[in-house]
């Protein structure tokens, strides 16, 4: 029996396996913080085949991962991300399999459904994600910023919805998120229409980023903080947040305050409530809180 405790004891603590990725680095950071970093800076972190799988592996694992409350994702090397990689994907879309135009027709949606889903997993997600975003952040960089819950950038940092540039409808995300973020349909359809480049001050005031730093030092150093004092939070809170949050955000307010009610009928009944307000009695904050994983 003694055996089995200190087994079960083992499996417990025994911190999760990560698994590596050709595109992505994923790093643990302090106080049950996952730091995932694109990593083809050779390639201005330009998203090839294997990144829209990698994504969603991902974040599928970060998903599941009781460890993790919290998740910064940035950009290695010079730049955020230069966006789908051409070289690598041009052939996914003008060489569709398929015995006439139904069939290719058919096969190319699915094959767009499925680079979708490499930032829906984002939201999908339960833990909060921060974007930290350097340099330039093109094209699929948007439709992926724009998955995120927060958005932080540095001083350098610009913003370009680019597809029109290369002849098609950005369509794994920016258009259905952008407006619900930056709430003017006339700046998106600017953006989105032009493809010209949004800067820094610009972004901060349209409300795509909530804060600017001076560099990428400042804004990982930032968007780090900010990740470490959300997961000293409770999970049973911030991730119910997130979850409803999403919902209101596509839903009117008498169904979204309905699936809230159900939503915290269960949720209310969670120690993590006495533990914070009995932490708050004797003037302490959430971070000298011990909460269970989720």
């Amino acid at each position: 029996m003694a055996a089995i405790s200190a087994g079960l004891r083992a499996l417990r603590t025994r911190q999760p396996q990560r698994r590596s990725f050709e595109t992505l680095r994923v790093m643990p950071v302090q106080g049950r913080v996952l730091h995932v970093e694109l990593n083809r800076p050779e390639k201005r972190n330009a998203m090839n085949g294997a990144f829209w799988r990698e994504m969603v592996e991902c974040f599928q694992d970060i998903s599941q991962d009781s460890s993790c409350h919290a998740v910064v994702i940035s950009g290695a090397g010079p730049i955020f991300s230069a966006g789908i990689d051409l070289v690598d994907m041009g052939n996914e879309f003008l060489m569709a399999n398929g015995e006439d135009t139904a069939r290719k027709a058919w096969q190319l949606q699915q094959k767009i459904r499925g680079y979708q889903e490499s930032f829906s997993v984002l939201e999908k997600c339960p833990k909060p994600v921060i974007a930290a975003v350097h340099g330039a952040c093109i094209g699929g960089g948007v439709d992926l910023v724009c998955a995120c819950d927060i958005r932080y950038c540095s001083q350098d940092a610009w913003f370009q919805v680019k597809e029109v540039d290369i002849g098609l409808a950005a369509d794994v995300g920016t258009l259905q998120r952008l407006p619900k973020i930056v709430g003017s349909q006339s700046l998106v359809n600017e953006l989105a229409f032009t493809a010209r480049k949004m800067m820094a001050p610009e972004a901060q005031s349209c409300g795509l980023v909530s804060r600017v730093f001076p560099d990428k030092a400042a804004l990982l150093q930032g968007a780090l903080e900010l990740a470490v004092a959300i997961a000293a939070r409770s999970p049973v809170a911030v991730q119910g947040t997130k979850v409803n949050l999403l919902y209101s955000r596509d839903h009117p307010v008498p169904d979204s305050l309905r699936f809230m009610a159900a939503w915290n009928m269960s949720m209310l009944q969670t120690d993590d409530i006495l533990k914070s307000v009995q932490a708050a009695m004797e003037k302490k904050g959430p971070e000298a809180v011990t909460y269970s994983k989720l």
